[in-house]
């Protein structure tokens, strides 16, 4: 009996131990996405100051093929690292659209 016990107590432990990791992961995420957001703010006022498209569907295909590349070395699913970045080139474009519309001084 004590040794179910002390098998459950373990993986309570490690579960703690993988969440703190989880957590650790997830913090270091919203910091890279700041940083690439601020890059993408830059990029954005660069095409409007010179009268340059929000979006840059080829830049964008090269970058999806890269990062489905770069998924499939890592073990992840480069249809979910699609779909992932897809989001946030979104994202990105509703930006630099929005920096062209009011001005790059907005931004």
């Amino acid at each position: 009996m004590g040794d179910d016990r002390d098998a459950v107590e373990r993986a309570r432990e490690l579960l703690l131990e993988e969440r703190r990791s989880i957590d650790n992961i997830d913090a270091a995420l919203v910091h890279l996405l700041a940083e690439r957001f601020a890059h993408t703010q830059r990029v954005g006022v660069l095409k409007a100051t010179h009268g340059l498209p929000p979006a840059d569907p080829s830049r964008e295909h090269e970058q999806i093929d890269r990062l489905r590349s770069l998924a499939d070395d890592a073990g992840l699913d480069p249809v979910f690292a699609e779909a992932f970045m897809r989001f946030i080139v979104t994202e990105v474009i509703r930006h630099h659209e929005r920096i062209r519309e009011q001005g790059p001084e907005s931004a």
